[in-house]
């Protein structure tokens, strides 16, 4: 998944891009990082952990400059570990050069050993290092063109920012997958992965980057290159409407909780039922169960409960305490559920362990039904394009029938949003498309390295 951002000719900018990784931290926790720049040298700052953990007041003061970049990491190609942190920050033939990627590539590992076998060595097992590696080796002159001929040598999913002394510069692979938005400042500019980090730190949302284009941020102001072909077919991640994106985000030219509640709708015409109340999974099942409420007339409750502050280490008793790891970010209130039909509403099952964790304390808090639903397509498939969902044989959905899976997670009855019902909304041309491979299996492009992720699953593994 992960987060970026690029602040251009805004005082204080790391303190800037501080606020706005704060913004994005829902899409990667693992470690975060700054790069800035004041027109003279680039100053970095990268650690494991949570943004409001890594950054101080000391040291956002020893990242000077007007202009910064900005990651929070959430590993899909690379161990979750201190050399893949971003931004990756180097020093070549041509000045410092910085760079901050959301997405993931699919084809870095034939480059890579290429690269290898003439002489380059790597630093990182991260993916974006490639991209470093054939910025450097290009032959070609200004900047811009020499990160064009970088990214026309991959394949997959990258929304960039890179970062120099003077320039800054925002990129979005030609399918789109990946949101990438850009906002103004004063008379500076921002870039980011959604607009929520914009109006945390007050900047007017502008437009979208644009699937292929190529933004040079410099002295001069703000211009727009188009160095690659036109992809025929976009493939927007779809999954960032259901899950990843925050509510209150606008990408892709769609506000997040409006898609989201017509999800629910929609699975309520197609998986209706007589019940007594509607609760959600928090958080990312909210605004699809107010949606499904809406739609079928059947009251929505906060029956599930989240504590917000559970930390990514605890201490269970000794004795232990059964379904310990969920009841301890979710607690039922048991006047919701005593004695009543409830409409459970998530936003997917993967591996089926936590919906399984749910449902039976759901039953332990006195429910008399247990309809669940999911406001996505079972998904069936791994992503290779920014998501770190497991192989085939790890998703429950792609050896288990619908019927299996209700009887697993232990519900009276499970309904799933259709592939179909998933694109209620009208989209505004044929070139408007959405990857949605993790349902149906149709990759928008080849992938060359599949890590084993694509063997075929044991039939009720």
């Amino acid at each position: 998944m992960c987060g970026i951002v690029g602040i251009y000719n805004i005082p204080e900018a790391s303190n800037h891009a501080y606020l706005a990784l704060h913004a994005l931290q829902h899409r990667g926790q693992e470690s975060g990082g700054i790069v800035s720049s004041d027109n003279e040298a680039l100053y970095t700052y990268r650690r494991m952990g949570l943004v409001a953990d890594i950054f101080t007041e000391e040291v956002l003061q020893n990242l000077p400059g007007a202009n910064a970049i900005g990651h929070v990491r959430y590993s899909t190609t690379g161990l979750s570990e201190l050399k893949n942190t971003q931004p990756i920050l180097v020093d070549y033939a041509r000045g410092g050069l910085s760079v901050a990627h959301n997405g993931n590539l699919v084809n870095v590992n034939r480059i890579r050993g290429e690269l290898e076998a003439h002489g380059s060595i790597f630093q990182s097992t991260m993916d974006t290092e490639v991209v470093i590696h054939l910025i450097a080796t290009s032959q070609k002159n200004d900047l811009p063109d020499r990160v064009a001929d970088a990214l026309r040598q991959v394949s997959g999913a990258y929304s960039m920012v890179f970062l120099t002394e003077s320039r800054m510069i925002a990129v979005r692979d030609p399918k789109g997958w990946r949101p990438l938005v850009i906002g103004k400042l004063g008379d500076g500019y921002v870039v980011a992965s959604e607009t929520c980090a914009l109006d945390l730190i007050q900047a007017k949302f502008i437009r979208d980057v644009e699937p292929g284009e190529m933004i040079v941020f410099d002295a001069k102001g703000m211009r727009s290159i188009k160095p690659f072909e036109e992809a025929p077919k976009k493939a927007k991640c779809i999954f960032e409407f259901i899950y990843f994106a925050k509510p209150d985000s606008h990408i892709f030219e769609r506000d997040v909780y409006s898609m989201r509640k017509g999800f629910g709708r929609q699975l309520a015409r197609e998986h209706g039922v007589e019940a007594d109340v509607v609760v959600a999974v928090p958080d990312s099942g909210l605004p699809a169960a107010i949606g499904y409420s809406e739609e079928s007339g059947i009251p929505f409750q906060m029956g599930l409960v989240r504590n917000h502050y559970v930390g990514r280490t605890f201490i269970e008793p000794s004795q232990s305490i059964r379904n310990f790891g969920v009841k301890l970010k979710l607690n039922p209130v048991r006047g919701v559920f005593e004695g009543k039909r409830v409409v459970v509403v998530d936003d997917s099952i993967v591996r089926g362990t936590t919906s399984r964790k749910i449902v039976q304390m759901i039953r332990n808090a006195g429910a008399k039904e247990i309809h669940f639903r999911v406001s996505a397509p079972p998904t069936k498939w791994p992503c290779f394009f920014g998501i770190d969902t497991p192989t085939r044989e790890e998703l429950m959905a792609s050896s288990n029938s619908i019927e299996e899976i209700c009887d697993y997670i232990g519900a009276d009855s499970l309904g799933y949003l259709s592939t179909e019902g998933m694109y209620w909304f009208e989209k505004k041309d044929p070139s408007e498309w959405f990857c949605d491979a993790c349902f149906t299996g149709n990759y928008p492009v080849a992938i060359e390295d599949d890590h084993g992720k694509l063997a075929a699953p044991k039939r009720g593994s």
